[in-house]
């Protein structure tokens, strides 16, 4: 801040009129949903771990976990790679290179 200041005085005149915080919820492994069935508790369908952007994904995540209960398996679009089974032992954690 004392940068800023320094540069730009006008900064001194800045009042933070709002803000806001709260949990950010994600897995600590690769930061990605998880999407699924767990493979060893029966009847628990995972839908969770979205960084944030749950509303925003929440149509899709609906239509998949409708399919998966309906059909057993994905149809529209392929989320597999979001299974919990991606932590289990030879799994595959999804890392994203382009999120800094």
């Amino acid at each position: 801040w004392p940068i800023l200041f320094n540069r730009v005085p006008a900064f001194g005149e800045i009042k933070v009129k709002s803000s806001w915080a709260g949990l950010y919820e994600y897995n600590t492994v690769d930061q990605n949903a998880i999407i699924g069935f767990h493979p060893e508790i029966t009847n628990c369908l995972l839908l969770n771990g979205f960084s944030g952007h749950g509303l925003q994904q929440s149509p899709a995540t609906g239509l998949a976990a409708s399919e998966l209960i309906d059909h057993g398996k994905f149809l529209t679009l392929d989320l597999s790679a979001f299974s919990f089974e991606r932590f289990m032992e030879g799994g595959c954690p999804i890392y994203e290179e382009g999120i800094v």
